[in-house]
């Protein structure tokens, strides 16, 4: 588990400083050029014609402004290629084209060939970049976290997550799903990652009883899943410094795809014509290497950003919350109990204490004591332990030491639950004869993390 102490969340104006260093080159002004030209071309196409609801909505799409979140138009993107993809295929040609009656419709297919293969080396380059991405967030994350059952519950969550995020995607294909129905459902299973770190942070939700009174999460952690994504957090910065870039990308896309779309769906009365070809073979040329760019550039920002900084870089002064730690005085020769009724196996008795400065009780030591023993008595008893012990009790009374008898400073630790029934955490100070001990603690019963399943709203939700 990596160190946080003395860091505190990225802030957004350190990533403006930091971004400063990180300058992304301006686009080709071809970039609006082409995308411009090709609206224009499409428009030509349909303005005295209605169109089909399929190409009505890309038209309207088109004309809209690109999102504003940096990952949304990332998906965006590879929406829009993978639709053009389609549109290359062979089986989706105007049927005059496909059967390649002249040489200009051979040039064509070809030509035709040679986009398809530019669109699909930068649809690999952006999906691998989007799972190694997500992949490096999570494990960064995962880093500061303890490395025990809490870590561990949060990774099979995540896969478990994973999964059902998939098959809920299988199944929309399976069923006639559209690619816009697939993207619209992989985005919004991307805002529930991003809801459930939020509530890893916030402790909340399937979090809640997970993190909220575990011991040993760090609070810096927790406080950066948690803002890491606001609308005004850290990452609005990114969004204001390389959002327009992003946007301009993300509408020549729209356009190649409304071009491309129109073209097939006039071909019979209009032909696509040379210079057409050679504007739409231009604009994949410009779209696929500056695309290509920024998500090489992006990448290497991501890559270099720090998710903590000190207080000082940061201009404030986080004070230690504990508020969610009990103090109390175990007298001399007693002890303290916390009993915790467990209703599920597989859940998880957590704790963590230590001891504040020990002090003499209220009766003290014989002064014949203090002579025989001399100036080390006081040190002696003044010993900074206490004893801790764990045990259990069924239904029917019976008794089984869970963790044996030991004396510590301080302790941290877990243990998982194979039976329901009450557990007893002892602080023994009854070996003391004169000096209380002051434990600060705090304990919890965190029961087996199970993912909600959604509601009748969402299953029908795609």
């Amino acid at each position: 588990m990596a160190s946080t102490e003395g860091l505190v969340p990225i802030t957004r104006a350190f990533l403006s400083s930091y971004y400063d260093k990180y300058p992304f080159s301006p686009l080709s002004p071809d970039v609006s050029r082409l995308s411009d030209e090709l609206h224009s071309l499409a428009t030509a196409l349909h303005h005295d014609r209605p169109l089909p609801q399929g190409e009505s909505s890309l038209v309207h799409e088109a004309g809209c402004q690109p999102p504003h979140k940096i990952d949304e138009n990332m998906w965006k993107n590879r929406e829009q290629i993978e639709e053009i993809l389609v549109l290359l295929e062979r089986p989706r040609w105007p049927k005059v084209l496909q059967q390649q009656l002249t040489a200009e419709d051979a040039e064509l297919a070809s030509a035709l060939g040679r986009l398809k293969d530019k669109l699909q080396n930068t649809l690999k380059i952006l999906e691998s970049f989007q799972a190694s991405n997500s992949d490096f967030v999570f494990n960064t994350v995962m880093t500061y976290m303890p490395q025990d059952f809490r870590g561990t519950l949060i990774r099979q969550q995540k896969e478990r997550s994973e999964r059902n995020k998939l098959a809920e995607v299988e199944a929309l294909v399976s069923n006639g799903g559209s690619i816009r129905d697939r993207y619209a459902l992989l985005w919004k299973q991307q805002m529930e990652r991003r809801r459930q770190l939020a509530q890893l942070g916030s402790a909340t939700g399937v979090y809640k009883t997970l993190v909220k009174y575990l011991v040993g999460v760090p609070q810096v952690l927790l406080d950066f899943v948690r803002q890491i994504n606001d609308d005004q957090g850290p990452m609005e910065e990114q969004r204001q410094r390389y959002g327009p870039s992003l946007y301009s990308l993300t509408k020549l896309a729209l356009n190649i795809r409304l071009f491309l779309s129109l073209s097939w769906w006039s071909f019979d009365a209009r032909k696509l014509q040379r210079d057409q070809l050679s504007m739409l073979e231009e604009a994949v040329d410009v779209y696929t290497s500056e695309f290509e760019r920024f998500v090489k550039f992006i990448r290497e920002v991501f890559a270099n950003s720090p998710f903590f900084i000190t207080a000082e870089e940061a201009g404030v002064l986080e004070a230690g919350n504990s508020d969610e730690y009990k103090e109390i005085n175990v007298p001399a020769g007693k002890t303290h109990e916390v009993s915790l009724l467990v209703d599920s196996i597989n859940s998880y008795i957590a704790w963590d204490f230590s001891l504040g400065q020990g002090k003499v009780s209220m009766f003290y030591p014989h002064i014949s004591e203090i002579m025989r023993f001399g100036a080390n008595f006081l040190y002696k008893y003044q010993a900074q332990d206490i004893g801790f012990s764990i045990e259990y009790t069924n239904h029917l009374g019976q008794k089984t030491l869970i963790l044996p008898y030991r004396r510590y400073e301080s302790d941290q630790g877990n243990f998982c639950t194979i039976m329901a029934g009450n557990y007893k955490l002892v602080w023994d100070n009854s070996y003391s004869t004169f000096f209380k001990k002051v434990l600060r603690y705090k304990v919890d019963c965190i029961p087996p993390v199970v993912e909600p399943a959604p509601s009748a709203n969402e299953e029908h939700d795609v």
